[in-house]
């Protein structure tokens, strides 16, 4: 079981991170064409990270410290690095200083804080 939920965990990181790093992109442009296909994008990762979340630990109830912390750090290093590379590659306008704010509330609204 042990090595399932890593798995899972893992999975909803990598969706979740996907959430965060499109709403990121989504501040980022004017275009709303751009903007409404980094919303769907949003929507499909942010549906796949919930079914995650639910598999690994009953939505009512809190995850252990160590996860929260694992998850939300390697979140954050994720984003980092996608939107990073994203620049270097040229994109315009990617404020990273919002990554942790879209963090924090998006495991909020995933309740794993």
């Amino acid at each position: 079981m042990s090595q399932n939920r890593n798995k899972l965990i893992e999975l909803f990181i990598g969706n979740s991170s996907n959430v965060v790093i499109h709403k990121v992109l989504g501040k980022a442009t004017d275009n709303l064409d751009t903007h409404s296909r980094y919303e769907k994008e949003v929507q499909n990762s942010l549906k796949k990270a919930l079914k995650y979340r639910n598999i690994i630990n009953p939505i009512n109830e809190k995850l252990n410290e160590k996860d929260v912390n694992y998850i939300k750090n390697k979140i954050i290093r994720n984003v980092k690095s996608e939107l990073t590379s994203r620049i270097i590659k040229g994109y315009k306008n990617v404020n990273l200083t919002l990554i942790e704010t879209f963090v924090e509330e998006f495991l909020k609204q995933s309740k794993i804080i």
